[in-house]
């Protein structure tokens, strides 16, 4: 039974849209699958993890009966990546094999019944939504996912805490050693939320949205998210944990102040890093008046020294970090200056950006 006839990148796009959550190897083999689905015209492509699902839509139109079938997702996008550009594809149904033609390459997989497809379930209740640009909420993203833990014990750091309140969206992470938050104005009230993203969720988010203007719609049920925008839509749980009271862990009383030329700091810390230990990554940052020294050794007994003249005046600091965690925040901040607010030698750093409250990352001391 032939199901469809249409030019390679009709399918292989959404495809590849809904792939990346894919596990090659499952518990559950057909969670190793993609569902196709034609209903009228609409051709989608649906894809799960039992926490992620995404759905993506085919461009235009399409003729011939309606079907459902799952085959395994990253087989056939390797098989389409593999078949020249504008090539006319078929896919065939015939028993428990779904045939693949292009020219005179012929490629037969195996399927498993549609029904057997496990799709999330609506969100009950009442949801709260909300729009914005989607380059809008990947900047909001690319300014905090970096510091969110990855496979921490303490599974509720495993992700991005989302609050809802009024007109303010705020997205804070940290791993427990650093935190990052960001803010931004909505257009129009919202009522309060406060949920946790899975960090799988977060990563998939932010690959898929573009750098354009059109909509992203948000809508926040009791136990999971739904993003829609243009021809796709992802739904993901929530992670069931109360999220570290993050205003706590902000320093509201450091006394040592200084605005510094990000690439400059961030050129001089990737220099010194070549010589820090490669296990515990420290970094001395030595403060005084004039001066900032950055110092890395090894356990070679190898050292690195930089030093950058700073406009700051004041008590001494020696102070030690992870060099990783300030290498991060200035390569994901696209701002020339950046504001350093220091404590003592035991205190964290608060890392902002110049006339701007909606933006704080703050890095825990270590000891060196």
């Amino acid at each position: 039974m032939v199901l469809m006839q249409a030019e390679r990148d009709l399918i292989l796009k959404p495809l590849t849209t809904v792939t990346g959550i894919v596990e090659r190897r499952h518990t559950l083999p057909i969670l190793s699958n993609v569902l196709i689905e034609k209903k009228g015209t609409q051709l989608t492509f649906l894809a799960t993890d039992l926490e992620i699902q995404i759905t993506s839509q085919a461009p235009g139109e399409l003729v011939g009966d309606d079907f459902a079938i799952t085959v395994s997702a990253k087989k056939l996008q390797d098989i389409l990546r593999a078949i020249p550009d504008q090539t006319q594809v078929s896919l065939d149904h015939t028993d428990s094999k779904l045939t693949v033609k292009a020219g005179k390459s012929r490629f037969n997989l195996q399927t498993l019944p549609a029904n057997d497809f496990p799709k999330l379930a609506p969100a009950a209740g009442e949801s709260v939504a909300f729009e914005l640009p989607q380059k809008t909420l990947k900047h909001l993203l690319s300014m905090v996912q970096y510091s969110m833990a990855h496979q921490d014990i303490r599974y509720y750091l495993n992700g991005l805490c989302v609050v809802t309140d009024g007109r303010e969206l705020k997205l804070v992470s940290t791993d427990g050693h650093r935190l990052a938050l960001v803010s931004h104005q909505l257009e129009a009230d919202v009522a309060k939320t406060d949920l946790i993203l899975p960090r799988k969720t977060v990563l998939e988010l932010y690959k898929q949205l573009s750098d354009t203007d059109t909509p992203i719609r948000i809508e926040i049920g009791q136990n999971q998210v739904r993003f829609a925008f243009g021809d796709v839509v992802l739904v993901s749980k929530v992670v069931d944990g109360k999220f570290p009271d993050y205003n706590r862990v902000i320093p509201a009383r450091n006394d040592k102040h200084l605005n510094i030329d990000r690439l400059q700091l961030q050129q001089a810390l990737q220099r010194a890093s070549i010589l820090s230990n490669e296990k515990f990554r420290g970094v001395r940052v030595v403060l005084m008046n004039g001066l900032l020294r950055i110092l890395c050794n090894n356990s070679e007994q190898e050292e690195a020294q930089e030093e950058l003249e700073v406009d700051y005046q004041g008590d001494s600091l020696d102070i030690g970090f992870n060099i990783t965690y300030l290498l991060d925040v200035l390569a994901n901040i696209n701002e020339e200056i950046l504001h350093f607010s220091f404590g003592d030698a035991m205190g964290s750093v608060l890392v902002t950006v110049p006339d701007n409250e909606h933006f704080k990352y703050v890095v825990m001391p270590m000891r060196i």
